[in-house]
């Protein structure tokens, strides 16, 4: 298996160090959105799919004018998924299947441009977009996303235990890529781990949503962190699942990379070493 590491979707809201770590206040932040695009032997699997490309010449009739006046998400083209295959020699139509972490509007705005894939997930999170709970679970999810009719795979945690947390097994269609249960910050949120035969990563969506709440001390700029609490839709699930993240990293690291879906410096780090 090849891996490929693309952002779809940098997002620029203001805070600096306060919001990704990074050195200097007065200035914009940068998150990112990781997407995993997998060359398998059975054909191209993304991922994720980032804000998609309605992000560029409708952003907020797609993303909602909150989301863009809080996070200056980028309008450019090339950062969108089907750009990014294209340049990689490959055509988007031929991208079988997605597998997404959860259906919040920059993980799963790009589903549109893929209309023909097959779509992963766990079940708890397409019921939380087809039945929410109260108001509140409906709200996040932006429906004129979903509005093509995606081509659902659903399904429960009932696989064998992978490291340690519950995992789903045999994805349709797709070898080598679980889907791990890491509810809280939506009820139906999942990790994405994919073998890629040389060691497991193991994207964790917003499960995490900075690298240093891995780490043995955990921390996290503060008004991430915030809004990290703000966003969680269970909080001790998710308060549990960063724990069992940090044992995984722990006592497994050198099996498992484990990286936070908007976490600039993570990608930075794996794209450059999946280039080597």
């Amino acid at each position: 298996m090849r891996v490929h590491h693309l952002n779809c979707g940098t997002m620029r809201p203001i805070g600096g160090k306060l919001i990704d770590g990074r050195p200097g206040l007065f200035r914009r932040a940068e998150l990112i959105c990781h997407c995993l695009l997998l060359e398998t032997d059975t054909g191209l699997v993304l991922v994720e799919t980032g804000v998609g490309t309605p992000t560029v010449t409708r952003p907020v009739e797609w993303l909602g004018a909150g989301f863009v006046r809080l996070v200056h998400p980028d309008s450019d083209d090339d950062l969108s998924a089907t750009t990014q295959i294209r340049k990689l020699g490959f055509d988007p139509a031929d991208v079988r299947d997605i597998v997404l972490t959860h259906l919040d509007l920059d993980h799963a705005g790009g589903l549109v441009d893929f209309p023909r894939a097959r779509v992963h997930v766990h079940d708890r999170e397409l019921q939380a977009l087809e039945k929410p709970i109260d108001r509140k679970e409906a709200s996040r999810y932006r429906k004129v996303q979903f509005s093509h009719g995606p081509l659902w795979r659903s399904y429960r945690a009932d696989g064998e235990p992978w490291f340690g947390f519950d995992a789903v097994r045999e994805l349709e269609g797709v070898p080598d890529v679980l889907i791990i249960p890491l509810a809280g910050h939506t009820r139906g949120h999942a990790g994405v781990a994919v073998d890629t035969g040389d060691g497991w990563l193991l994207n964790a969506g917003d499960a995490v949503f900075h690298g240093g709440e891995l780490e043995r001390k955990p921390h996290i700029p503060p008004a991430l962190g915030f809004f990290e609490s703000y966003m969680q839709t269970e909080k001790t699930a998710r308060l549990d699942n960063q724990r069992r993240l940090r044992e995984l990293v722990s006592n497994n690291g050198d099996e498992v990379t484990v990286f936070a879906a908007h976490d600039a410096t993570a990608f930075e780090r794996l794209s450059q070493r999946s280039r080597l």
